[in-house]
């Protein structure tokens, strides 16, 4: 509104206005002429009528900062995550291909064997580790073919003592070269680790020793057999065993002993019914190691002879030994022989009186043990 103007109202669009001194609108009423306190025709001062219009107007100046700071937010996370790509730009992506082939030209393996030595440990197989590769690079797999099928073994018609010592190690407990079958209810030996050293069998039902019991056993030492029920042992069940030198055989039902090998240093045939008959002719003259033979609790009628220079005991007691050759003992044409070794002879619970052989004794260290009236 100009100055000294006045505006036209209730005029649609708007208002004309005059010169103060001009003529007025035709049919629109005007304030009173020389009317200067700011209310309109109504009478309303013209500063309340404003009042609302200022505070819509700073309601929408706020209103537009609001909505701008999460547009600028929005637009700066938008930027954040752009990561410059001139980096990859010598990266070829499309002949990108990592096989089998290439994966040595990736990842060198040329020193792992140098950083890890299992020359002397077993290989520790850890989790994201990968695993040492063979010595010997035809050992590798080939991409894309099949390991070749492993060929049968031929058919044997003989039985295959078991590796590992199966079945015998199901049936009894093994530890090393050792064999441990006690009280395991068995009735037949077992077939036994081909490196059996020692083996023993106690306290079980075995009745018989066949001659392949033990076939192959070169290294086995000791066989420990008490409380069975053997009855009969094959004559050969036990000869072309090498490496044995212990024989441990008491409470059983034998009426014979087999043939020993020469390596025997200890017989333990105690409490069986071995007669003297049961005793092959000059069992044990050849038995050059052997130490101690103990026969005693059986049904045996003299002291079996000749006896190795090796002896260093002889328990024969509760027998039935009724008398004594001068000879058993000492070589009655050779009064200088002595007998040094054999220290230990039991005779007693025998129906023999030893005052009667005066000269069977005189190449001993000791006298025999016994009744001497």
């Amino acid at each position: 509104m100009e100055r000294g103007g006045r505006r036209a109202w209730g005029q649609p669009g708007g208002c004309g206005c005059v010169a103060e001194d001009g003529p007025r609108c035709e049919g629109v009423p005007t304030a009173p002429a020389g009317s200067t306190d700011g209310r309109d025709v109504s009478g309303h001062p013209a500063g309340r009528r404003m009042r609302p219009l200022a505070w819509v107007g700073i309601a929408s100046l706020c209103l537009g900062a609001a909505w701008a700071v999460p547009a600028q937010e929005g637009s700066r996370k938008v930027e954040k995550p752009k990561v410059d790509l001139a980096l990859y730009e010598n990266l070829d992506l499309d002949n990108y291909d990592l096989t089998l082939d290439s994966y040595g030209d990736v990842v060198d393996l040329s020193n792992y064997e140098e950083l890890y030595d299992y020359g002397d440990v077993a290989p520790k197989i850890e989790v994201g580790t990968l695993a040492p590769r063979p010595k010997d690079p035809e050992a590798l797999p080939k991409v894309g073919t099949t390991a070749p099928a492993p060929k049968p073994p031929p058919p044997t018609s003989s039985p295959v003592r078991p590796a590992q010592g199966l079945p015998s190690c199901l049936l009894c407990l093994c530890i090393g070269t050792s064999v441990y079958c006690d009280d395991a209810d068995l009735e037949h030996i077992p077939l036994l680790p081909p490196d059996t050293t020692y083996l023993y069998a106690r306290f079980n039902r075995i009745s018989a020793i066949r001659a392949g019991d033990f076939t192959g056993l070169k290294k086995l030492k000791r066989i420990d057999l008490t409380s069975n029920s053997i009855s009969w042992a094959d004559a050969d069940a036990f000869r072309l065993l090498p490496s044995l030198q212990e024989l441990i055989l008491p409470e059983n039902r034998l009426t014979a002993l087999p043939e020993l090998p020469r390596s025997i240093v200890r017989l333990d045939a105690r409490l069986n019914r071995i007669p003297s008959t049961g005793l092959q002719p000059e069992a044990f003259r050849d038995l050059k190691q052997l130490q101690f033979l103990h026969l005693s609790d059986n049904q045996l009628d003299y002291v079996p002879t000749p006896l190795p220079e090796s002896l260093r005991s002889l328990h024969l007691q509760n027998n039935n030994i009724q008398t004594m050759h001068k000879d058993t003992f000492c070589d009655s044409r050779d009064h200088s022989h002595i007998r040094r070794a054999l220290e230990d002879i039991r005779l007693d619970g025998n129906p023999i009186n030893l005052s009667l052989f005066p000269n069977a004794y005189f190449c001993l260290p000791r006298l025999p043990t016994g009744r001497f009236a």
